[in-house]
């Protein structure tokens, strides 16, 4: 239940940052929901770290919602690319997350196979 609720949080404050609603919203607002946007995803981040599966079931769900969550965060970096190559401006942090998270899911399966 916390975990739904510090994702949940995130998820809003993502969409307030983005001002969807045309909200004027002064610097210093901006300021604060920064601020919560990174507790938020500290908290979420706290959860990730802890979570401990108990049987082969579990680790089975674990891996699964791992591989779904890549998938989709590396397509949406790639449909980004795409679509900002069209405008033959490609922002460099696009290509720095995805690079990173390749990079990342990488290490972590070559770390897996070596010592777990």
């Amino acid at each position: 239940m916390k975990e739904l609720i510090a994702s949940t949080i995130l998820i809003v404050l993502l969409v307030l940052v983005l001002n969807p609603f045309h909200f004027w919203m002064p610097t210093n607002m901006q300021m604060i929901i920064v601020a919560g946007i990174l507790a938020a995803f500290g908290a979420v981040a706290v959860f990730v770290l802890r979570e401990r599966a108990l049987d082969e079931r579990e680790e089975t769900h674990r891996s699964f919602a791992g591989r779904w969550a890549f998938l989709a965060g590396s397509a949406l970096l790639v449909l980004a690319i795409v679509v900002q190559s069209f405008n033959h401006v490609v922002d460099p942090w696009l290509v720095v997350v995805l690079v990173a998270m390749v990079c990342a899911k990488l290490a972590a399966r070559l770390y897996g196979d070596r010592y777990l």
